[in-house]
């Protein structure tokens, strides 16, 4: 199989390359628009099948920002001493989750949480457009 390189020398990954990575890490960082200004919250996600899952404070400025909402998902990773690292990037749509039975499905599943607090809202962004790029030696 010949590997992608856009024209800055790194491997373009594709979707299953991307979802694989999104799997693997616990923290990414949620671009939406709060007050008609764009800002970029750290937020603790789990990826679910096709779905990033995150949690959102009651009353919080993202809870707000999140609702029904096309917004930009990036996670990364790097090695600064090999110089080695990831990026990938998800452009999808919010949504609250509140059906009753989905939320019971979803309530066994674990978002890692770095702030205390109750569990908020649980929203899901989809996974529309998918890219990413890797750059140094292929990681598996």
């Amino acid at each position: 199989m010949t590997m992608e390189i856009d024209r800055n020398g790194l491997e373009v990954l594709d979707r299953v390359q991307c979802l694989g990575l999104l799997s693997t890490a616990t923290i990414g960082r949620v671009g939406v628009t709060s007050g008609a200004l764009p800002t970029i919250l750290p937020v603790n996600f789990r990826l679910e099948g096709q779905e990033i899952l995150i949690r959102s404070g009651e009353g919080a400025k993202m809870d707000v920002a999140l609702r029904d909402a096309v917004v930009a998902f990036e996670v990364d990773d790097f090695d600064p001493i090999d110089h080695t690292g990831w990026s990938v990037v998800v452009t999808g749509i919010t949504r609250s989750i509140t059906d009753e039975d989905e939320l019971e499905r979803l309530r066994g599943i674990p978002i890692a949480r770095w702030a205390s607090g109750g569990n908020g809202h649980l929203v899901a962004i989809s996974t529309d457009l998918v890219s990413g790029r890797r750059l140094g030696l292929r990681r598996r």
